[in-house]
Protein backbone atom coordinates (compact mmCIF):
# COMPACT_ATOMS: atom_id res chain seq x y z
CA UNK A 1 0.00 0.00 0.00
CA UNK A 2 1.14 3.38 -0.89
CA UNK A 3 2.14 6.21 2.12
CA UNK A 4 -0.37 8.97 2.36
CA UNK A 5 0.35 12.56 1.70
CA UNK A 6 -1.96 15.10 3.81
CA UNK A 7 -3.08 17.48 1.54
CA UNK A 8 -3.62 21.03 3.55
CA UNK A 9 -5.14 22.26 5.50
CA UNK A 10 -7.15 19.39 6.96
CA UNK A 11 -10.30 19.81 5.65
CA UNK A 12 -13.70 17.58 4.27
CA UNK A 13 -13.16 18.79 0.89
CA UNK A 14 -9.04 18.13 1.13
CA UNK A 15 -9.72 14.55 2.33
CA UNK A 16 -12.10 14.71 -0.94
CA UNK A 17 -9.12 15.85 -2.88
CA UNK A 18 -6.41 12.99 -1.38
CA UNK A 19 -9.34 10.47 -1.76
CA UNK A 20 -9.43 10.99 -5.81
CA UNK A 21 -5.95 11.85 -6.73
CA UNK A 22 -3.96 9.44 -3.71
CA UNK A 23 -6.49 7.27 -2.10
CA UNK A 24 -5.72 5.86 1.01
CA UNK A 25 -4.63 1.88 0.66
CA UNK A 26 -4.13 2.22 -2.79
CA UNK A 27 -2.97 -1.36 -4.02
CA UNK A 28 -0.88 -1.30 -7.41
CA UNK A 29 -1.64 -3.66 -10.08
CA UNK A 30 0.30 -6.72 -11.22
CA UNK A 31 2.24 -5.89 -14.25
CA UNK A 32 1.26 -7.02 -17.42
CA UNK A 33 3.01 -9.05 -19.41
CA UNK A 34 3.68 -6.54 -21.77
CA UNK A 35 2.50 -2.96 -22.25
CA UNK A 36 1.92 -1.72 -24.94
CA UNK A 37 2.23 2.35 -23.41
CA UNK A 38 3.72 2.86 -19.64
CA UNK A 39 3.42 6.48 -18.77
CA UNK A 40 5.09 8.24 -16.32
CA UNK A 41 3.07 10.72 -14.72
CA UNK A 42 -0.39 11.28 -14.25
CA UNK A 43 -0.91 15.22 -14.99
CA UNK A 44 -2.32 16.78 -18.02
CA UNK A 45 -0.26 15.32 -20.59
CA UNK A 46 0.00 11.53 -18.74
CA UNK A 47 -3.55 11.59 -18.25
CA UNK A 48 -4.83 12.36 -21.72
CA UNK A 49 -1.74 9.85 -23.08
CA UNK A 50 -3.32 7.10 -20.76
CA UNK A 51 -6.75 7.81 -21.63
CA UNK A 52 -6.57 8.06 -24.86
CA UNK A 53 -4.32 4.75 -25.57
CA UNK A 54 -6.61 3.04 -23.50
CA UNK A 55 -9.76 4.32 -25.35
CA UNK A 56 -8.10 2.99 -28.60
CA UNK A 57 -7.34 -0.73 -27.51
CA UNK A 58 -4.29 -0.06 -26.04
CA UNK A 59 -2.73 -2.11 -22.60
CA UNK A 60 -1.62 1.27 -20.84
CA UNK A 61 0.03 2.02 -17.32
CA UNK A 62 0.37 4.96 -15.69
CA UNK A 63 2.61 5.94 -12.82
CA UNK A 64 2.23 9.08 -10.17
CA UNK A 65 4.79 9.57 -7.55
CA UNK A 66 3.02 12.26 -6.11
CA UNK A 67 -0.86 13.47 -6.42
CA UNK A 68 -3.13 12.40 -10.10
CA UNK A 69 -4.02 15.57 -11.74
CA UNK A 70 -0.31 16.90 -11.30
CA UNK A 71 0.46 20.84 -11.19
CA UNK A 72 -3.34 22.31 -13.42
CA UNK A 73 -5.81 20.03 -10.72
CA UNK A 74 -3.77 20.85 -7.42
CA UNK A 75 -1.71 23.72 -6.96
CA UNK A 76 -2.40 25.10 -10.74
CA UNK A 77 -4.92 26.28 -13.68
CA UNK A 78 -8.07 24.81 -11.19
CA UNK A 79 -7.51 26.58 -7.81
CA UNK A 80 -5.74 29.89 -9.04
CA UNK A 81 -9.21 30.05 -11.50
CA UNK A 82 -11.30 29.71 -8.40
CA UNK A 83 -9.56 32.16 -6.47
CA UNK A 84 -9.43 34.48 -9.13
CA UNK A 85 -12.80 33.85 -9.55
CA UNK A 86 -13.77 35.33 -5.80
CA UNK A 87 -11.48 38.21 -6.51
CA UNK A 88 -13.43 39.46 -9.29
CA UNK A 89 -16.50 39.19 -7.19
CA UNK A 90 -14.74 41.20 -4.99
CA UNK A 91 -14.02 43.88 -7.78
CA UNK A 92 -17.19 44.01 -9.05
CA UNK A 93 -18.85 44.96 -5.78
CA UNK A 94 -16.69 47.74 -5.16
CA UNK A 95 -17.59 49.22 -8.57
CA UNK A 96 -21.06 48.34 -8.36
CA UNK A 97 -22.06 51.88 -7.59
CA UNK A 98 -22.12 52.92 -11.53
CA UNK A 99 -24.53 49.88 -11.94
CA UNK A 100 -26.65 51.01 -9.15
CA UNK A 101 -25.01 48.44 -6.42
CA UNK A 102 -24.12 49.42 -3.40
CA UNK A 103 -22.14 48.00 0.08
CA UNK A 104 -19.43 46.80 -1.33
CA UNK A 105 -16.71 47.80 1.37
CA UNK A 106 -14.17 45.64 2.40
CA UNK A 107 -15.58 43.99 5.35
CA UNK A 108 -17.83 42.59 3.31
CA UNK A 109 -15.43 40.07 2.01
CA UNK A 110 -13.88 36.75 3.37
CA UNK A 111 -10.88 35.26 2.15
CA UNK A 112 -11.10 31.80 4.28
CA UNK A 113 -15.00 31.58 2.66
CA UNK A 114 -12.88 32.14 -0.89
CA UNK A 115 -10.54 29.50 -0.11
CA UNK A 116 -13.27 26.73 0.76
CA UNK A 117 -15.04 27.42 -2.10
CA UNK A 118 -12.00 26.99 -4.25
CA UNK A 119 -11.13 23.79 -2.19
CA UNK A 120 -14.95 22.43 -2.44
CA UNK A 121 -14.63 22.92 -6.34
CA UNK A 122 -11.49 21.12 -6.63
CA UNK A 123 -12.35 18.16 -5.18
CA UNK A 124 -15.24 18.07 -7.13
CA UNK A 125 -13.20 18.65 -10.58
CA UNK A 126 -10.69 16.09 -9.42
CA UNK A 127 -13.05 13.37 -9.96
CA UNK A 128 -12.24 13.57 -13.81
CA UNK A 129 -8.26 13.02 -12.51
CA UNK A 130 -9.11 10.24 -9.94
CA UNK A 131 -7.01 6.76 -10.00
CA UNK A 132 -10.42 4.75 -9.61
CA UNK A 133 -11.85 6.54 -12.32
CA UNK A 134 -8.74 5.91 -14.31
CA UNK A 135 -8.55 2.29 -13.45
CA UNK A 136 -11.79 1.53 -13.35
CA UNK A 137 -14.08 2.73 -15.84
CA UNK A 138 -10.48 3.44 -18.28
CA UNK A 139 -9.07 0.18 -17.95
CA UNK A 140 -5.76 1.71 -17.12
CA UNK A 141 -3.12 0.04 -14.93
CA UNK A 142 -2.73 2.89 -11.93
CA UNK A 143 0.75 2.93 -9.94
CA UNK A 144 1.63 5.08 -7.40
CA UNK A 145 4.93 5.41 -6.51
CA UNK A 146 8.35 6.43 -8.23
CA UNK A 147 8.52 5.74 -11.55
CA UNK A 148 12.30 4.74 -12.78
CA UNK A 149 13.94 3.47 -16.51
CA UNK A 150 15.89 0.19 -15.63
CA UNK A 151 16.77 -0.11 -18.91
CA UNK A 152 15.75 0.70 -22.85
CA UNK A 153 12.50 -1.11 -22.72
CA UNK A 154 11.97 -1.75 -18.13
CA UNK A 155 10.46 0.67 -16.06
CA UNK A 156 10.32 -0.25 -12.26
CA UNK A 157 7.63 1.48 -9.72
CA UNK A 158 7.16 -0.19 -5.68
CA UNK A 159 9.48 -3.29 -6.55
CA UNK A 160 7.38 -4.09 -9.72
CA UNK A 161 9.06 -3.82 -13.48
CA UNK A 162 6.92 -2.43 -15.85
CA UNK A 163 8.21 -3.64 -19.62
CA UNK A 164 6.75 -1.51 -22.34
CA UNK A 165 7.05 -1.39 -26.14
CA UNK A 166 6.38 2.17 -25.97
CA UNK A 167 6.85 4.70 -23.11
CA UNK A 168 5.92 8.19 -22.42
CA UNK A 169 7.79 10.95 -19.83
CA UNK A 170 5.32 13.07 -18.58
CA UNK A 171 6.81 14.22 -15.50
CA UNK A 172 5.88 18.21 -15.88
CA UNK A 173 7.46 20.84 -14.20
CA UNK A 174 7.77 22.88 -10.68
CA UNK A 175 8.19 25.92 -8.99
CA UNK A 176 12.05 27.73 -10.03
CA UNK A 177 13.47 28.65 -6.92
CA UNK A 178 15.79 31.37 -7.36
CA UNK A 179 19.39 31.45 -5.61
CA UNK A 180 18.98 34.43 -3.03
CA UNK A 181 20.96 34.87 0.10
CA UNK A 182 18.59 34.42 2.89
CA UNK A 183 15.53 33.25 1.02
CA UNK A 184 15.39 29.19 2.16
CA UNK A 185 15.87 30.16 5.89
CA UNK A 186 12.95 33.38 5.59
CA UNK A 187 10.62 30.76 3.97
CA UNK A 188 8.48 31.48 0.80
CA UNK A 189 5.61 30.23 -0.60
CA UNK A 190 5.10 29.05 -4.50
CA UNK A 191 2.07 27.63 -6.31
CA UNK A 192 2.11 24.27 -4.18
CA UNK A 193 1.69 25.95 -1.03
CA UNK A 194 -0.06 29.22 -1.57
CA UNK A 195 -3.49 27.74 -2.21
CA UNK A 196 -2.84 25.76 1.03
CA UNK A 197 -3.25 29.21 3.03
CA UNK A 198 -6.41 29.71 5.35
CA UNK A 199 -5.73 33.70 6.33
CA UNK A 200 -5.02 36.12 3.65
CA UNK A 201 -1.09 37.66 4.16
CA UNK A 202 -1.56 41.54 5.08
CA UNK A 203 1.49 42.28 3.04
CA UNK A 204 2.62 40.18 0.37
CA UNK A 205 6.05 40.14 -1.60
CA UNK A 206 5.53 38.88 -5.14
CA UNK A 207 8.51 37.87 -7.38
CA UNK A 208 8.10 37.45 -10.66
CA UNK A 209 6.13 39.37 -13.40
CA UNK A 210 5.19 36.50 -15.10
CA UNK A 211 1.74 35.35 -15.84
CA UNK A 212 1.16 33.32 -12.20
CA UNK A 213 2.64 36.74 -10.54
CA UNK A 214 0.52 39.30 -12.13
CA UNK A 215 -2.34 36.92 -11.77
CA UNK A 216 -2.09 36.26 -7.61
CA UNK A 217 -0.84 39.68 -7.35
CA UNK A 218 -4.08 41.27 -8.40
CA UNK A 219 -6.22 38.37 -6.93
CA UNK A 220 -4.76 38.70 -3.20
CA UNK A 221 -4.27 42.85 -3.61
CA UNK A 222 -8.53 42.55 -4.44
CA UNK A 223 -8.60 40.57 -0.93
CA UNK A 224 -6.85 43.71 0.96
CA UNK A 225 -3.42 42.60 0.79
CA UNK A 226 -0.74 45.07 0.18
CA UNK A 227 0.85 43.59 -2.73
CA UNK A 228 4.66 44.48 -3.54
CA UNK A 229 5.42 42.67 -7.53
CA UNK A 230 9.68 42.28 -7.99
CA UNK A 231 10.41 42.29 -11.70
CA UNK A 232 13.84 42.16 -12.89
CA UNK A 233 12.79 43.68 -16.58
CA UNK A 234 11.47 47.27 -17.08
CA UNK A 235 8.05 45.83 -17.53
CA UNK A 236 5.82 43.25 -16.79
CA UNK A 237 4.78 40.05 -18.98
CA UNK A 238 7.75 40.65 -21.40
CA UNK A 239 6.44 38.27 -23.80
CA UNK A 240 3.62 40.38 -24.23
CA UNK A 241 2.60 42.47 -26.97
CA UNK A 242 3.93 45.87 -25.48
CA UNK A 243 0.85 47.89 -25.05
CA UNK A 244 -1.05 45.24 -23.42
CA UNK A 245 1.62 45.23 -20.45
CA UNK A 246 1.35 48.64 -20.15
CA UNK A 247 -2.31 48.72 -20.04
CA UNK A 248 -2.39 45.55 -17.29
CA UNK A 249 0.46 47.26 -15.18
CA UNK A 250 -1.75 50.59 -15.06
CA UNK A 251 -4.24 48.28 -13.87
CA UNK A 252 -2.18 46.96 -11.43
CA UNK A 253 -1.00 50.30 -10.15
CA UNK A 254 -4.98 51.41 -9.53
CA UNK A 255 -5.51 48.74 -7.48
CA UNK A 256 -3.04 48.95 -5.43
CA UNK A 257 -0.08 47.05 -6.42
CA UNK A 258 3.56 48.20 -5.62
CA UNK A 259 5.48 48.11 -8.74
CA UNK A 260 9.28 47.34 -8.36
CA UNK A 261 10.63 47.15 -11.79
CA UNK A 262 14.08 46.93 -13.14
CA UNK A 263 14.99 45.43 -9.50
CA UNK A 264 17.37 42.81 -8.66
CA UNK A 265 16.93 41.15 -5.19
CA UNK A 266 20.18 41.21 -2.77
CA UNK A 267 19.48 39.37 0.34
CA UNK A 268 16.22 38.04 2.24
CA UNK A 269 15.99 38.11 5.78
CA UNK A 270 13.69 37.15 8.59
CA UNK A 271 13.13 39.28 11.63
CA UNK A 272 10.59 38.21 13.79
CA UNK A 273 7.58 37.63 12.14
CA UNK A 274 8.32 39.58 9.33
CA UNK A 275 10.57 39.39 5.98
CA UNK A 276 12.78 41.82 4.64
CA UNK A 277 13.88 41.76 1.01
CA UNK A 278 16.96 44.31 -0.05
CA UNK A 279 16.72 45.09 -3.33
CA UNK A 280 19.50 46.66 -5.72
CA UNK A 281 17.22 49.59 -8.31
CA UNK A 282 18.77 51.94 -10.04
CA UNK A 283 21.74 52.10 -8.32
CA UNK A 284 20.18 52.72 -4.68
CA UNK A 285 19.70 49.71 -2.16
CA UNK A 286 15.01 49.53 -1.28
CA UNK A 287 14.06 47.53 1.71
CA UNK A 288 10.45 45.67 1.38
CA UNK A 289 8.97 44.22 4.61
CA UNK A 290 6.11 41.81 4.31
CA UNK A 291 4.43 39.04 6.09
CA UNK A 292 5.09 36.31 3.48
CA UNK A 293 7.15 36.04 -0.19
CA UNK A 294 5.50 34.36 -3.09
CA UNK A 295 8.01 32.96 -5.95
CA UNK A 296 6.34 33.03 -9.88
CA UNK A 297 9.42 33.24 -11.44
CA UNK A 298 9.32 30.39 -13.73
CA UNK A 299 9.29 26.53 -14.26
CA UNK A 300 11.84 23.89 -13.42
CA UNK A 301 11.33 20.36 -15.12
CA UNK A 302 10.48 16.90 -13.27
CA UNK A 303 13.76 14.65 -14.43
CA UNK A 304 15.01 13.58 -10.96
CA UNK A 305 14.68 9.59 -10.30
CA UNK A 306 13.58 9.07 -13.39
CA UNK A 307 16.81 6.64 -14.22
CA UNK A 308 16.64 8.33 -17.69
CA UNK A 309 20.33 7.85 -18.44
CA UNK A 310 19.33 3.96 -18.35
CA UNK A 311 17.11 4.32 -20.82
CA UNK A 312 19.54 6.45 -22.84
CA UNK A 313 17.00 9.52 -22.84
CA UNK A 314 18.71 12.37 -23.80
CA UNK A 315 18.46 15.79 -21.27
CA UNK A 316 19.56 18.37 -20.03
CA UNK A 317 18.19 22.08 -17.71
CA UNK A 318 15.59 22.63 -20.05
CA UNK A 319 14.54 19.00 -19.89
CA UNK A 320 13.97 15.78 -21.73
CA UNK A 321 15.10 16.33 -25.30
CA UNK A 322 12.64 15.31 -28.08
CA UNK A 323 12.45 15.93 -31.82
CA UNK A 324 9.36 17.49 -33.50
CA UNK A 325 7.50 14.33 -33.29
CA UNK A 326 8.20 14.25 -29.53
CA UNK A 327 10.42 11.21 -29.66
CA UNK A 328 13.56 10.80 -27.22
CA UNK A 329 16.66 9.72 -28.33
CA UNK A 330 15.66 6.14 -27.34
CA UNK A 331 13.30 5.61 -30.45
CA UNK A 332 10.54 3.57 -27.96
CA UNK A 333 10.59 6.50 -25.09
CA UNK A 334 8.56 9.75 -25.94
CA UNK A 335 7.58 12.27 -23.91
CA UNK A 336 4.90 15.47 -23.76
CA UNK A 337 3.83 18.79 -21.37
CA UNK A 338 6.34 20.65 -19.33
CA UNK A 339 8.80 18.02 -19.29
CA UNK A 340 10.11 18.65 -22.34
CA UNK A 341 8.19 22.13 -24.20
CA UNK A 342 8.74 25.83 -23.64
CA UNK A 343 4.87 26.44 -24.37
CA UNK A 344 4.36 25.28 -20.55
CA UNK A 345 0.33 25.59 -20.71
CA UNK A 346 -2.11 22.88 -19.82
CA UNK A 347 -3.75 22.99 -23.45
CA UNK A 348 -0.19 22.49 -24.81
CA UNK A 349 0.49 19.66 -22.87
CA UNK A 350 -2.97 18.16 -24.21
CA UNK A 351 -2.17 18.75 -27.62
CA UNK A 352 0.99 16.93 -27.56
CA UNK A 353 -0.31 13.87 -25.57
CA UNK A 354 -3.00 13.61 -28.69
CA UNK A 355 0.68 13.87 -31.06
CA UNK A 356 2.58 11.06 -29.07
CA UNK A 357 -0.41 9.09 -29.15
CA UNK A 358 -0.60 8.88 -33.02
CA UNK A 359 3.33 8.73 -33.29
CA UNK A 360 4.05 6.43 -30.64
CA UNK A 361 1.21 3.62 -31.38
CA UNK A 362 0.22 4.15 -35.06
CA UNK A 363 3.37 5.29 -36.78
CA UNK A 364 2.33 8.89 -37.27
CA UNK A 365 4.29 11.62 -38.73
CA UNK A 366 2.18 14.27 -36.84
CA UNK A 367 4.49 17.20 -35.79
CA UNK A 368 4.54 19.57 -32.60
CA UNK A 369 5.63 22.50 -35.08
CA UNK A 370 2.41 22.31 -37.27
CA UNK A 371 0.39 23.62 -33.60
CA UNK A 372 -0.88 26.99 -33.16
CA UNK A 373 -0.79 27.50 -29.71
CA UNK A 374 -2.68 30.34 -27.85
CA UNK A 375 -2.40 31.40 -24.43
CA UNK A 376 -3.86 33.99 -22.00
CA UNK A 377 -2.96 35.37 -18.35
CA UNK A 378 -6.22 35.54 -16.65
CA UNK A 379 -5.82 39.15 -14.91
CA UNK A 380 -8.42 41.59 -15.59
CA UNK A 381 -8.46 42.51 -17.65
CA UNK A 382 -7.11 39.38 -19.35
CA UNK A 383 -4.50 39.51 -22.17
CA UNK A 384 -5.01 36.97 -24.52
CA UNK A 385 -2.49 35.92 -27.57
CA UNK A 386 -1.52 34.02 -30.26
CA UNK A 387 0.96 33.45 -33.53
CA UNK A 388 3.83 36.11 -33.92
CA UNK A 389 3.42 40.06 -32.61
CA UNK A 390 5.51 42.76 -34.61
CA UNK A 391 8.76 42.06 -33.03
CA UNK A 392 8.50 38.53 -33.72
CA UNK A 393 7.56 39.02 -37.24
CA UNK A 394 10.99 42.23 -37.44
CA UNK A 395 13.14 39.37 -36.09
CA UNK A 396 12.21 37.21 -38.94
CA UNK A 397 12.30 39.74 -41.72
CA UNK A 398 8.88 39.61 -42.29
CA UNK A 399 6.84 42.90 -43.39
CA UNK A 400 2.88 43.23 -41.63
CA UNK A 401 0.53 45.35 -41.23
CA UNK A 402 -0.99 45.82 -37.83
CA UNK A 403 -4.50 47.16 -37.28
CA UNK A 404 -6.37 48.17 -33.65
CA UNK A 405 -9.48 48.45 -32.58
CA UNK A 406 -9.90 49.96 -28.67
CA UNK A 407 -12.69 48.41 -26.76
CA UNK A 408 -14.49 52.42 -26.32
CA UNK A 409 -15.20 51.74 -30.11
CA UNK A 410 -17.26 48.54 -28.73
CA UNK A 411 -20.86 49.03 -27.87
CA UNK A 412 -21.41 45.71 -25.48
CA UNK A 413 -18.29 46.94 -24.07
CA UNK A 414 -19.67 50.66 -23.33
CA UNK A 415 -22.57 49.05 -21.55
CA UNK A 416 -20.45 46.31 -20.02
CA UNK A 417 -18.25 49.50 -18.30
CA UNK A 418 -15.27 47.24 -19.87
CA UNK A 419 -13.76 49.50 -21.99
CA UNK A 420 -9.93 48.98 -21.14
CA UNK A 421 -8.64 46.89 -23.60
CA UNK A 422 -8.03 45.96 -27.65
CA UNK A 423 -7.77 43.84 -29.72
CA UNK A 424 -5.30 43.70 -32.47
CA UNK A 425 -4.30 41.53 -35.50
CA UNK A 426 -0.93 41.20 -37.29
CA UNK A 427 -1.29 40.27 -41.05
CA UNK A 428 1.69 39.60 -43.68
CA UNK A 429 1.90 43.08 -45.52
CA UNK A 430 -0.13 43.18 -49.24
CA UNK A 431 -2.24 39.93 -47.48
CA UNK A 432 -5.19 38.96 -45.30
CA UNK A 433 -3.28 36.73 -44.06
CA UNK A 434 -3.26 36.29 -40.05
CA UNK A 435 0.15 35.94 -38.81
CA UNK A 436 -0.72 36.71 -35.39
CA UNK A 437 -3.19 38.43 -32.73
CA UNK A 438 -3.51 40.04 -29.11
CA UNK A 439 -6.86 40.70 -27.45
CA UNK A 440 -7.00 42.95 -23.91
CA UNK A 441 -10.15 42.79 -22.88
CA UNK A 442 -11.94 41.48 -19.45
CA UNK A 443 -13.19 37.74 -21.23
CA UNK A 444 -9.59 37.78 -23.99
CA UNK A 445 -9.73 34.14 -22.62
CA UNK A 446 -13.16 33.54 -24.20
CA UNK A 447 -12.62 35.73 -27.30
CA UNK A 448 -9.46 34.51 -28.83
CA UNK A 449 -10.10 30.74 -30.13
CA UNK A 450 -11.50 33.38 -33.26
CA UNK A 451 -8.43 33.88 -33.79
CA UNK A 452 -6.65 30.36 -33.80
CA UNK A 453 -9.01 28.81 -35.73
CA UNK A 454 -8.32 31.09 -38.70
CA UNK A 455 -4.87 30.65 -37.93
CA UNK A 456 -5.01 26.99 -37.87
CA UNK A 457 -7.09 26.69 -40.85
CA UNK A 458 -5.54 29.04 -42.97
CA UNK A 459 -8.23 31.36 -43.01
CA UNK A 460 -7.84 35.47 -43.92
CA UNK A 461 -8.86 38.23 -42.25
CA UNK A 462 -11.50 38.09 -45.02
CA UNK A 463 -13.01 34.86 -44.00
CA UNK A 464 -14.19 36.56 -40.29
CA UNK A 465 -14.76 40.08 -42.18
CA UNK A 466 -18.00 38.13 -43.63
CA UNK A 467 -19.24 35.99 -40.61
CA UNK A 468 -22.43 37.35 -39.11
CA UNK A 469 -21.04 37.87 -35.52
CA UNK A 470 -24.07 38.71 -33.10
CA UNK A 471 -24.68 42.33 -32.16
CA UNK A 472 -24.07 43.48 -28.88
CA UNK A 473 -21.25 41.59 -28.06
CA UNK A 474 -17.51 42.49 -27.10
CA UNK A 475 -16.28 39.70 -29.68
CA UNK A 476 -17.77 42.31 -32.43
CA UNK A 477 -14.27 43.89 -31.91
CA UNK A 478 -12.96 41.21 -34.29
CA UNK A 479 -15.18 41.52 -37.26
CA UNK A 480 -14.40 45.58 -36.49
CA UNK A 481 -10.91 44.42 -37.46
CA UNK A 482 -12.21 43.04 -40.44
CA UNK A 483 -13.72 45.72 -41.37
CA UNK A 484 -10.63 48.00 -41.02
CA UNK A 485 -9.03 46.11 -43.10
CA UNK A 486 -11.44 46.27 -45.64
CA UNK A 487 -10.87 49.94 -45.73
CA UNK A 488 -7.32 49.85 -46.29
CA UNK A 489 -8.57 48.03 -49.76
CA UNK A 490 -10.19 50.75 -50.72
CA UNK A 491 -7.33 53.03 -52.12
CA UNK A 492 -8.13 56.31 -53.75
CA UNK A 493 -8.07 54.47 -57.80
CA UNK A 494 -10.92 52.12 -56.52
CA UNK A 495 -12.34 54.57 -54.90
CA UNK A 496 -12.41 56.89 -58.11
CA UNK A 497 -13.46 53.70 -60.59
CA UNK A 498 -16.14 53.12 -57.64
CA UNK A 499 -17.50 56.47 -57.77
CA UNK A 500 -17.56 57.14 -61.31
CA UNK A 501 -19.74 53.48 -61.69
CA UNK A 502 -21.94 55.14 -59.34
CA UNK A 503 -22.30 58.63 -61.30
CA UNK A 504 -22.57 56.64 -64.26
CA UNK A 505 -25.83 54.79 -62.97
CA UNK A 506 -27.57 57.89 -62.05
Amino acid sequence: MIDPIAIQPDTPENRELSANVRPLGWINPESSVCYNLVVIGAGTAGLITAAGAAGLGAKVALIERHLMGGDCLNFGCVPSKAVIRASRAIADARNGSEFGVSGGSAADFDFGAAMARMRRVRAEISRHDSARRFRDELGVDVFIGQGAFAGPSAIQVAGKTLRFKKAAVCTGARATVPPIPGLAEAGYLTNETIFSLTELPLRLAVIGGGPIGCELAQALARFGSRITLIEQDSRILVREDDDASVMLQSALVREGVEMQLKANILSVEKRGSEKILRLERDGQTVEVVVDEILIGVGRTPNIEGLGLEKAGILNDRSGVKVSDTLKTSNPNVYAAGDICSPHKFTHTADAQARILIANALFMGRKKTSALTIPWCTYTDPEIAHVGMCERDAKENGVEVTTLTVPLSDIDRAVLDGETEGFARVHLRKGTDKILGATIVARHAGEMINEFSLAITNGLGLSAIGVTIHPYPTQAEVIKRLADAYNRTRLTPFVKNLLSGWLKWQR
